[in-house]
């Protein structure tokens, strides 16, 4: 080969080398952040790029232990996004929605696997006692702690809401079962009893906050008062009601349990039956350009559409309301303004999942 011609190959390699290096930051900010924390290759997370997105996380880790809600830690930090989180370790509490505290956790826990660094494991023993601090007397979890105070502040209900509870119950559940994604940080046998106690208290609080109607258990709202345990107002359009969407993580956390006492096989069936009652066949949602020339939802009729369920049925009445900002229950879809319409998910097909899986969880049952 010519010389001019191997200055040519080794200038192209050069420039794809220095291509990939410049990409690869934007590559990864691409992605979201549950993904980096807990999808990336096992040995990525002992890199260079996973220590500098490490101290992202180890700086915004509030000094109670948890973290803030939607941060994409993964991202480089602004001089003023550091000068945030430094300002505000010791203010404000921290929260479980959107999958926080429990995201980041999982995330420590891969960084000490591969590094062996002190400093996150102790990072992740102050965010697993942040979920036994946080843990009220009856099992239940609030979405933020310390919980916050004021007539209009929901943040303090025990809540299912996005599946808030059950992630963290889950997690615990992986603690004290000795998931091996937590085996490196070799936890004490004393923090993984503490972890099975606070994880059994939770499904205390489960069955006991179940919405019970004439006798019989059904599901559960998105969020209940901490202290009355009854189905509780969040945001203006969330009022208290039957849940289509947070019973079904709820149930599928039940049904994943060894050995299930009399209560959470009751507890399962009946929310199963009042799933299966309050499907909705018939209808599908469709996009179309409004009037005004937006994007738009309405519902349409359709024999062959897949099964829906409401996310919120009536206390009272049993059936799926709707509601605009400002709490007004609505009982047809078309009847909400465009921006609640089209900006939150009314109907589900969650539940589906569930009935497919309960058929097979009643032949272990009767099998064990």
């Amino acid at each position: 080969m010519k010389i001019g011609t191997l200055i040519t190959v080794f200038a192209c390699v050069l420039t794809t080398n220095m291509t990939f290096a410049q990409e690869k930051p934007s590559d990864l900010s691409s992605k979201s952040w549950p993904f980096v924390a807990t999808k990336m290759p096992a040995e990525w997370y002992g890199s260079a790029e996973a220590k500098s997105v490490a101290e992202n996380v180890l700086m915004a880790q509030k000094e109670i232990g948890g973290w803030e809600k939607n941060k994409p830690y993964h991202h480089a930090f602004t001089e003023s996004e550091k000068s945030h989180y430094l300002e505000t370790k010791n203010e404000v509490g921290a929260t479980f929605d959107n999958g926080s505290t429990i995201t980041e956790l999982k995330f420590l826990a891969r960084m000490y696997a591969q590094t062996k660094e002190a400093n996150y494991k102790l990072a992740f023993e102050k965010g697993l006692n942040y979920i036994f601090i946080s843990q009220y007397g009856n099992g239940g979890w609030p979405q933020f702690f310390p919980v916050r105070k004021g007539s209009t502040s929901y943040s303090g209900h025990i809540t299912y809401n996005d599946n808030a509870m059950v992630n963290t119950m889950r997690f615990l559940k992986e603690i004290y079962s000795d998931d091996k994604a937590f085996s490196a940080l070799d936890l004490k046998k004393e923090v993984k009893v503490k972890a099975q106690r606070a994880f059994d208290k939770g499904v205390d609080c489960i069955l006991k906050t179940q919405i019970v109607v004439k006798g019989k258990p059904t599901v559960w709202c998105a969020q209940h008062d901490e202290v009355t345990l009854a189905p509780a107002n969040a945001r203006s359009y969330e009022l208290a009601s039957f849940s289509g969407a947070e019973s079904v993580g709820i149930v599928l956390l039940l049904m994943e349990l060894n050995h299930p006492s009399k209560e959470i096989i009751a507890s399962v069936e009946g929310a199963v039956k009042w799933i299966e009652t309050h499907k909705i066949e018939g209808i599908r949602l469709k996009s179309f350009v409004n009037s005004d020339g937006l994007k738009d939802l309405e519902v349409v009729k359709d024999e062959s559409a897949p099964s829906l369920w409401a996310r919120f049925y009536d206390l009272e009445t049993g059936k799926p309301y709707f509601c605009d900002r400002d709490g007004i229950k609505k009982e047809t879809f078309a009847e909400m303004g465009h921006n609640r319409r089209n900006g939150y998910d009314w109907y589900i097909e969650a539940p589906e999942k569930l009935l497919k899986k309960h058929p097979e969880w009643k032949k272990n049952l009767a099998e064990n």
